[in-house]
Formats: structure tokens, C-alpha cells, sequence
């Protein structure tokens, strides 16, 4: 069903949307891919569609036009996937490069999660069930990747767990269930 072609993700089947944005960096020299973190995003809050999550990963989100956004336009974040709530992935950067989605993280003792993993964000929130489409697309999206990246074996891991404390997604009704 999907293949990936120098680090971007393909389909004969499905439409992926690319949308490449600046914010990303090199991974470090000889780092093997060798982790997923599981995120959740919605803009503003609890509302889906739209093109804030494009507008906040290509850093043009206006601080205007939503009183949440004041509080995050200023950030510098991005993701290598995000899938919609009907299942649409969109791809921002390629595998082969670090995503700014982790932020200050760990995982079983490696510092900096960024630099070794992929991140992929659910059109979701934290309080919210997701849909039968996310996983169904979220456990094509992994079986992939696993295969491409043969490193990562089971370490799926939520933004929770990479940085607890700060962060609380994929949330409570996130079904590890059915990724695992």
C-alpha cells in the first residue's frame, strides 16, 4: 500500500499531500532511525479541518485569527506526518530528517528523541476518541515505516511518554490497542 522513496511517503493507491517546510534540521551523523512518537493536534482546540496545522508546521499561523493561536504562533514545530481525522495524511518533512515535534524528550535513556525518531501527529485532542480512519491509516503508516526502518522494531512511544510531565498526548483515549 505505501512505500517511501528518499525518505517521503508514497502510494499508487492513496493520495498523500506534501507540504515540505523549512522547520527541520539534519539528523545527526550516523543516527539510525529507531523510534515513533504518537502526538495529537488540533487548531484551534477541539476543532478539525481547516489549514492551521499547515499554517503552525510552515510557521505562517496568524496570532489574529484565533485568541489561541497568540499563545503558539511563535513557536518553531513541525512533524514528519499528520493524519486527518478521515484518514488524509500529509507529509511536512522527510524521514530522512529531524522533525521538531519532541521537543526536550527521552526515551529508555536516549536524550533528544528528535534526532532518532519520527514523529506523527492525530488530528485529535487528548479528551477526544480518534477514528476508525486514523488507525486504520496510522497502522499502514507504521507497518512501513518498520519495514523501512527496521531500528525502530516496537518502540512506539507517545508524546507523553517522551516528555512526561510537559506533555500529555496522544492522550487517554488514545487505543494503543490497535497499533500494537
Amino acid at each position: 500500500m505505501f512505500e517511501i522513496k528518499s525518505g517521503w511517503l508514497y502510494s499508487d493507491d492513496i493520495n498523500i499531500r506534501k507540504v515540505p517546510v523549512d522547520r527541520y534540521g539534519k539528523r545527526p551523523e550516523g543516527t539510525k532511525i529507531s523510534l515513533i512518537v504518537i502526538h495529537c493536534i488540533s487548531l484551534p482546540p477541539r476543532q478539525f479541518g481547516g489549514p492551521y496545522v499547515d499554517d503552525i508546521f510552515k510557521g505562517t499561523l496568524d496570532p489574529n485569527a484565533h485568541p489561541y493561536f497568540k499563545e503558539v504562533a511563535h513557536l518553531e514545530a513541525s512533524t514528519h506526518l499528520f493524519i486527518n481525522r478521515q484518514g488524509v495524511i500529509t507529509q511536512y518533512v522527510s524521514f530522512l530528517d529531524r522533525a521538531w515535534h519532541a521537543g526536550r524528550s527521552s526515551y529508555n535513556g536516549h536524550k533528544e528523541c528528535n534526532d532518532y525518531s519520527i514523529g506523527i501527529e492525530l488530528e485529535g485532542c487528548d479528551d477526544l476518541e480518534y477514528t476508525i480512519e486514523q488507525y486504520s491509516t496510522l497502522k499502514d503508516v507504521i507497518a512501513v515505516l518498520k519495514k523501512t526502518y527496521p531500528d525502530i522494531g516496537n518502540n512506539i512511544a507517545g508524546h507523553n511518554e517522551v516528555a512526561p510531565g510537559r506533555k500529555t498526548d496522544p492522550g487517554k483515549f488514545f487505543d494503543w490497542s490497535q497499533i500494537r
